[in-house]
């Protein structure tokens, strides 16, 4: 419905959480009910912070809608997204928040044990305040967003976007979010949802668990209107589904350093080869590349990520 009209030369407009970061991983076997010895890192993260960041890198114009909290920590997340080539003028600063923090306990590979996240300050940005922004949407080539943000919130972003003709696509977040877009299926251009966000979407009628079921659901998903479904699995790679197509592309052996921002790599990158007109096998390829290779790096987007540095690691 919408490839034929994005332009790559026009703004992506990014909606959704921009937080700090702290990742704390266990020297040896955590002891419950104790503090254990473990290496804790901090960077600047929130899946929508993290998909403007990747796609300003790759050289694409971005502009970021989120809300932090008026003190150092907020500007200096600010002034950080900035670096990257993100347009930050429309971020929220306010007093009477805290910048949105999350926590991740990793396991000893580097996986995601569990998380913690505090993404209250969101609430800010409100339904009039994205009215009151309407130009942005009319003049960008296509809308994406998290599950972070208020029902009420996307119920909005969906609203103006269809206003203005340009696609949405969203990031499903985490299993208990998933479902903030269960009414808005149908009107999504691209939805990224890993195994477990995607099972609850479906209310389980699928459990995605490898690839044929990671297949299935990215197929239903389509059926439900969705026009690209893109569903990582982990070590098992990523499953794709279009009207015309469906494929597997597997994932990269590599020595994971921090599984954090890796999903929000391919949704950025896999984004990137669409809007410069790649089919959806080649861009997902390329998005596959740029989430192994966050991978391998501390932090939650890859600091020299360029357009270059993935073709050289491209995966055939």
């Amino acid at each position: 419905m919408y490839l034929d009209s994005l332009h790559p030369d026009k703004r992506v407009l990014i909606i959704g959480a921009a937080s700090l970061d702290v990742l704390g991983q266990p020297i040896g076997v955590p002891e419950p009910g104790t503090s254990n010895p473990a290496h804790v890192r901090t960077s600047f993260g929130g899946v929508a912070r993290n998909v403007a960041e990747n796609l300003a890198r790759l050289g694409q114009p971005v502009t970021l809608i989120s809300a932090v909290g008026k003190d150092d920590l907020g500007s200096q997340l600010l002034q950080h997204t900035a670096s990257a080539g993100v347009e930050v003028s429309h971020c929220l600063q306010v007093s009477d928040a805290s910048t949105a923090a999350y926590i991740a306990i990793l396991d000893e590979n580097g996986n995601l044990y569990y998380g913690l996240d505090d993404m209250s300050i969101l609430r800010h940005i409100s339904s009039a305040y994205l009215r009151s922004l309407a130009d942005l949407f009319a003049k960008s080539a296509l809308v994406f967003v998290d599950a972070n943000l208020a029902p009420a919130t996307l119920r909005t972003v969906f609203s103006l976007a269809k206003r203005h003709n340009i696609p949405v696509c969203a990031d499903a977040t985490s299993t208990p979010l998933a479902k903030r877009f269960e009414n808005h299926l149908s009107r999504l251009f691209l939805l990224n949802a890993n195994r477990s966000e995607a099972s609850a979407l479906l209310y389980n009628r699928i459990v995605v668990n490898d690839v044929s079921s990671a297949l299935a659901a990215a197929r239903e998903f389509v059926r439900l209107g969705v026009e690209i479904a893109v569903i990582p699995i982990g070590e098992g790679g990523v499953c794709y589904a279009t009207s015309q197509t469906s494929g597997h592309i597997p994932a990269v052996l590599t020595r994971i350093v921090d599984s954090i921002g890796a999903g929000d790599a391919l949704t950025a990158t896999t984004l990137f080869g669409i809007l410069n007109d790649m089919d959806i096998d080649e861009a997902v390829r390329l998005g596959v590349t740029a989430a192994s290779l966050t991978l391998t790096h501390t932090g939650a987007v890859v600091p020299n990520l360029s357009l270059e540095l993935l073709y050289d690691r491209l995966i055939i």
